[in-house]
């Protein structure tokens, strides 16, 4: 999934290099930090917060055909 992430956002931001994503992993949960250029974060999280929700869903539809919870989280 972290390389699910990683594709969408470097598809969509100018300055790709500057992705990093963290992975934390729990019993039954996985918690991805995103962290990018400052002047990309508008471009991921897009207008009134849709694209990363739909990030956050196809995430969520992913972790639950495995059976665990996924969350996608913005850090600037």
């Amino acid at each position: 999934m972290k390389k699910l992430v990683k594709q969408m956002v470097t598809a969509l931001v100018d300055h790709p290099r500057h992705v990093k994503i963290t992975e934390i992993k729990g019993d039954k949960s996985v918690v991805y930090e995103l962290r990018c250029h400052t002047k990309d974060i508008g471009k991921v999280i897009g207008r009134s917060g849709k694209t990363v929700g739909a990030m956050r869903t196809l995430l969520g539809a992913i972790a639950a055909r495995e059976g665990r919870r996924a969350m996608l989280e913005v850090v600037e």
